[in-house]
C-alpha cells in the first residue's frame, strides 16, 4: 500500500502539540530553504534545534548539534532537510530517540522509512513543506 500523508486535521493536531523542532540539515546560509523555514518557525514560536555535521557553534542563535543523539532535551518533531537517500537514517535516529513526529520536507520521499516510523507509532509527513502547511492550516 502506498504511503499516504496524515489528513489536514491530523497534521494540525501534530503541529499544535509541537513546541521543539530539531531541523536536520539546517544551513547557516540565509539563502537556503532550511534556514528560511527554520527562521520563520522560530518567529511563530517554535524552539529550533539545529542538527548538522558542520562544525558551527550556532545557527539562528541556537547551539548546533552534530546529530540527533547529541541534541539535549525532548524533541517533539524532527524536520528533515536531507536528500531522500539520506532520510532513512535520520528517520531511524528519530525513532530511536522517541521523537513524537517526523517531517520530511518537500521533495524528500522514503516510503520504507515512513513505514518504519508508522510501525513505531510515530506520525510522519513526507514531501511537504512544514512552513507552507503551517501557514495554510493556521492562517488567520
Amino acid at each position: 500500500m502506498a504511503f499516504q500523508n496524515p489528513s489536514d486535521a491530523e497534521i494540525k493536531t501534530i503541529l499544535l502539540a509541537t513546541k521543539t523542532i530539531a531541523v536536520v540539515g539546517l544551513s547557516d546560509k540565509p539563502s537556503r530553504a532550511s534556514h528560511g523555514v527554520a527562521k520563520l518557525m522560530q518567529r511563530w514560536g517554535f524552539k529550533i534545534i539545529p542538527v548538522t555535521p558542520k562544525p558551527l557553534p550556532t545557527i539562528l542563535g541556537e547551539t548546533v548539534y552534530a546529530d540527533l543523539a547529541s541534541a539535549p532535551g525532548e524533541i517533539d518533531m524532527v524536520n528533515v532537510f536531507r536528500r531522500s537517500e539520506e532520510a532513512g537514517e535520520v528517520v531511524d535516529q528519530a525513532i530511536a530517540r522517541g521523537t513524537k513526529a517526523i517531517w520530511l520536507q518537500l521533495g524528500i520521499v522514503d516510503e520504507a522509512a515512513a513505514a518504519r516510523a508508522k510501525a513505531a507509532g510515530i506520525p510522519i509527513v513526507m514531501d511537504r513543506c512544514l512552513m507552507v502547511e503551517y501557514g495554510r492550516l493556521f492562517a488567520d
